[in-house]
């Protein structure tokens, strides 16, 4: 395992996500169902959809390969993928200046994505603060994997 970012990202908008560099086209498929799930998966790229429209605890890590997934230490777990041709990834806000936001390095190709969230039951009553927290793990696929949630958060 290989960390690629720790750090906060500002979500606003409720949204973060990551993409290929060079593909800057993201998921627009905006329904009840899909900000339920917490993840909207692209053909180059996913949007996270988080608890808050804050700065939020944001974790990357890279294996290499799937690895099997912890639902008891989350309370809303979901994976998807993503092509990345380039092996570059930027992980930003929807409204964060793309030219100075994170760049991360991964296999070029296919990536198999688990988006893990915690804390979601600890937002202050106006939603502004919170120990909510995003992991995020990426590994190579051999193919694209569709949005599947592996344990779904009540009050997402």
């Amino acid at each position: 395992m290989r960390i690629l970012y720790q750090g906060d990202i500002f979500a606003d908008y409720f949204q973060l996500y990551l993409r290929d560099e060079a593909y800057s086209e993201l998921p627009d498929d905006y329904t009840d169902e899909s900000i339920a799930r917490c993840l909207m998966a692209g053909p180059t790229g996913i949007i996270v959809h988080t608890a808050r429209n804050m700065s939020v605890p944001v974790r990357v890590e890279w294996h290499d390969q799937r690895l099997a997934s912890d639902l008891d230490a989350f309370q809303h777990v979901v994976e998807a993928g993503f092509s990345c041709p380039t092996g570059q990834i930027v992980l930003a806000g929807m409204t964060d200046d793309v030219t100075t936001s994170p760049r991360l390095s991964a296999k070029a190709g296919p990536l198999g994505v688990r988006i893990s969230l915690s804390g979601l039951d600890t937002l202050s009553e106006d939603g502004l603060d919170g120990e909510d927290q995003y992991l995020v793990q990426l590994w190579p696929e051999s193919e694209l994997l569709p949005v599947q949630v592996l344990k779904a958060w009540p009050a997402t």
